[in-house]
């Protein structure tokens, strides 16, 4: 019998984990009290009907939540065949998750989300240490996590507890809060000055072709593919779970999406998880109004 742990951060996503693992087949179970777990696993798997797959969803509101680790632990002693997966994301994701929800944090009910949030993360750090899949989900859209649950549940793809969102931006909007590296890709060809081109964006073929036409495009692109795939096993040998790569040009429209859309071209079959996306892409037209 194959089990799930389904844990993490509350409002990082266990709720859609265990969705997508009910749509699989599992056998889902949601806030178990803990003392519970190893009977259940016991009958789940001794019945003659046995169970082939189970997701148990556990969280901080759960009874006796403190003795996870020592359930955990004997599993283990019995041999069976569990893993645990973490749902994690930002503490400025996960407050603006609860206000636009209009919930409670759940050990925060008297006082600040914040404070309901550090209190949580203090408690779950021994079970988050023990996981065998970490998804941070701060980046993520509702289908892209369901993606990259089915990528490790259902296609039983490898994974490495490391997702890259490449990302696109105009210098004159700021530079992203949350980026990891940031390259300025400026001095390339800009597609601005060209009357045909201007209108257009990084994701028009006439565009990316004329940047792309440059052999000081080329040979960034290839510098920056060769940084990025010497760096990324590194990160994860030290634990990082989530990398914001961000291009920058002036307007965030031309370059800059045409080399977000080209190093995540050369990512997105890769064993990371990956994303693109262009947070200023139409921010000039919307001016003009």
């Amino acid at each position: 019998m194959k089990i799930v742990i389904v844990t993490g951060m509350s409002g990082a996503g266990k709720s859609t984990a265990l969705k997508v693992l009910e749509d699989d087949g599992y056998y889902c179970v949601d806030n178990m009290p803990i003392a519970l777990v190893p009977s259940f696993v016991e009958l789940a798997d001794g019945q003659a009907n046995k169970l082939e797959t189970v997701a148990l969803g556990v969280d901080i509101r759960t009874s006796s939540f403190e003795e996870i680790t020592k359930i955990l632990d004997r599993l283990s002693d019995k041999n069976y065949d569990f893993k645990v997966l973490f749902l994690d994301s930002s503490d400025d994701a996960l407050v603006k998750r609860f206000k636009e929800t209009r919930r409670s944090h759940p050990l925060a009910r008297d006082s600040r989300i914040q404070d309901g949030i550090s209190v949580e993360r203090e408690k779950l750090a021994p079970l988050r240490e023990r996981a065998d899949y970490i998804i941070d989900s701060s980046q993520l859209l509702t289908r892209e996590l369901k993606q990259e649950l089915e990528r490790i549940f259902v296609r039983e793809e490898e994974f490495t507890n490391l997702y890259v969102t490449v990302l696109s931006f105009g210098f004159k909007y700021g530079i992203p809060n949350d980026a990891d590296l940031v390259f300025d890709v400026r001095f390339l060809p800009n597609p601005y000055y060209i009357d045909e081109l201007k209108p257009q964006t990084g994701n028009d073929a006439p565009v990316r072709d004329y940047v792309m036409s440059s052999e000081i495009s080329r040979e960034f692109l290839k510098k920056i593919t060769d940084l990025v795939s010497f760096l990324l096993p590194n990160y994860v040998k030290e634990g990082k779970n989530s990398l914001v790569i961000a291009f920058g040009c002036t307007g965030g429209k031309h370059r800059s999406v045409t080399l977000a859309n080209a190093l995540y071209d050369s990512l997105k079959d890769s064993d990371y998880g990956c994303r693109v996306e262009h947070r200023d892409i139409e921010k000039d037209a919307k001016r003009k109004k």
